[in-house]
């Protein structure tokens, strides 16, 4: 018995939590640029040819065995938009997004240099276009806010008597909310626009 407490000590003692059942964590970049009307956040639009292509995102991706959340995000920030991890400082982590299909999202704030800003190159395998918006635009305008439902589907044949309860159990369900801005004929919407909001919101 000794011995399997020490193994799961050692398992656990100096482990970070996860998310339970989590099948990938991504990360993404929330790129601030300064220009001469003040803090933009910078977002790109995904190439047509990928999955999602057209919407507007953070530069980001899934995260590696063993790598951070920053590593991450500069690493996918480099390979989409050519703007070196050397020009850019990152200022912290905001709150994560759990989504509900069971994978991690986590945003890492960080200021692009002017020289970084300048040497931008967006990858025409993953990028459309680049563009920046100004921060006094989020807080200026409120996001339209839709919300769609969560609502379980429970197999037929699911033991309800062997596991003690009745046909009628309360599963739990819940709600999405989906921030909408619009930016000159762009749309932000979506994770994006959640982690947009909570830049604005967090304390």
């Amino acid at each position: 018995m000794r011995g399997e407490l020490e193994a799961l000590s050692r398992r656990f003692g100096n482990r970070e939590p996860g998310l339970l059942g989590a099948k990938h964590s991504y990360a993404v970049l929330c790129p601030l640029v300064e220009r001469p009307d003040g803090l933009h956040l910078l977002y790109e639009v995904r190439a047509a040819n990928l999955r999602q292509g057209g919407e507007v995102c953070f530069p980001g991706g899934r995260m590696e065995p063993g790598e951070t959340p920053e590593a991450c995000a500069l690493r996918e920030t480099e390979e989409e938009l050519s703007i070196c991890r050397e020009e850019v400082r990152l200022l912290g982590t905001p709150d994560f997004i759990c989504n509900q299909r069971g994978f991690l999202l986590r945003p890492v704030l960080g200021v692009v240099s002017p020289a970084g800003f300048a040497q931008m190159r967006p990858s025409p395998a993953e990028v459309a276009e680049a563009f920046t918006v100004p921060l006094a635009f989020f807080r200026e305008t409120p996001p339209e806010v839709w919300t769609y439902r969560l609502t379980p589907q429970v197999p037929e044949e699911f033991p309800y008597e062997a596991v003690g309860v009745s046909r009628n159990y309360p599963w739990a369900g819940g709600e999405v909310e989906v921030p909408v801005w619009y930016w000159q004929g762009r749309a932000v919407w979506g994770m994006t626009a959640r982690i947009t909001k909570s830049l604005l919101t967090s304390r």
